[in-house]
């Protein structure tokens, strides 16, 4: 018969493998802050230690996540930019953009700092994203002539469901194919 140690968990030991979960998780997806804070909090619910509190628990997560953020690890700001530059180059838009961020957890001031960067850089950037999206899902001006009006209806709702507002999907709807084709070309 094999012995039971009870050995129990002292605080120093439950943040140094804290922190080294953290690490592998940063290391592995590169997360914001508060996904990190939510994977953290998952992992720790699960293994119920004995005779440790959740708000305990939330504390040594906050320490943690401070000293990440502290070595730079973990950046709210530059995950919120990066994310928002491939998403544009997939032909997202900044409303769907900005509702990614914000499921994300990240804080509203980053946010709009990136917003207003990526309307800095180009003031009609929903409108090239839509375009994007045309050639992609080959719906708009990317179908043929015959079948655009048919598929009208259905494909200003496919871009109202990406996120584009009715103004910039009707003016992308209502490209000529000769132009969509130049447009696509500089892209």
């Amino acid at each position: 018969m094999i012995p039971i140690r009870n050995k129990k968990k002292t605080l120093e030991v439950t943040v140094e493998e804290m922190r080294n979960f953290a690490f592998t998780y940063v290391e592995k997806y590169a997360p914001s802050k508060q996904q990190l804070k939510t994977y953290l909090l998952k992992k720790y619910l699960k293994t119920s230690v004995p005779n440790v509190k959740k708000q305990d628990i939330t504390n040594l997560i906050d320490i943690v996540l401070s000293d990440l953020e502290k070595n730079r690890f973990i950046n709210d700001k530059f995950y919120s930019e990066s994310k928002a530059k491939s998403m544009i180059q997939r032909g997202n838009s900044i409303n769907k953009i900005r509702s990614y961020l914000i499921g994300k957890g990240i804080n509203d001031k980053f946010i709009t700092d990136t917003v207003n960067n990526i309307r800095d850089k180009n003031s009609d950037q929903d409108f090239f994203s839509a375009i994007k999206i045309c050639k992609k899902k080959r719906i708009g001006p990317a179908r043929t002539e015959d079948n655009r009006s048919l598929f009208y209806k259905k494909d200003i709702s496919l871009l109202a469901r990406n996120g584009f507002d009715f103004e910039t999907s009707k003016k992308v709807m209502d490209i000529e194919k000769e132009d969509f084709l130049k447009i696509i070309k500089l892209l």
